[in-house]
């Protein structure tokens, strides 16, 4: 449960590193880029612990796929409250069919 949590607080730093910006277009693209790294500290801070801790429990390719359904979940949330961005249906049926690759990831075959 810790590998989880600690990749959900990940994604959330990283989400903000990543695209919190745009919000703020008229910041000088410098200033910007430091920001972002400065973010991105404290995400590399909960994500290397969440892979170490997670791997032997989970897989590689495992911690891999739910980092990136977190990522989508994370980025969907934040895409809808902070930049006011709508998800629109084929937006939901891309995020979608990621899901189903997680149960392939995850099915012991």
């Amino acid at each position: 449960m810790w590998t989880v949590a600690l990749l959900v607080a990940s994604n959330v730093f990283m989400t903000f590193a990543w695209y919190g910006h745009l919000k703020y277009k008229s910041s000088p693209l410098m200033l910007v880029i430091l920001a972002s790294w400065g973010i991105a500290f404290f995400e590399y801070c909960l994500q290397v612990p969440a892979n170490r801790m997670g791997h032997g429990q989970f897989s590689a390719a495992e911690l891999k796929t739910m980092q990136e359904v977190i990522t989508l979940i994370v980025f969907s949330v934040f895409s809808v409250t902070y930049l006011r961005e709508g998800l629109r249906w084929n937006h939901l049926v891309g995020f979608g069919l990621i899901i189903l690759a997680v149960f392939f990831v995850f099915k012991k075959w």
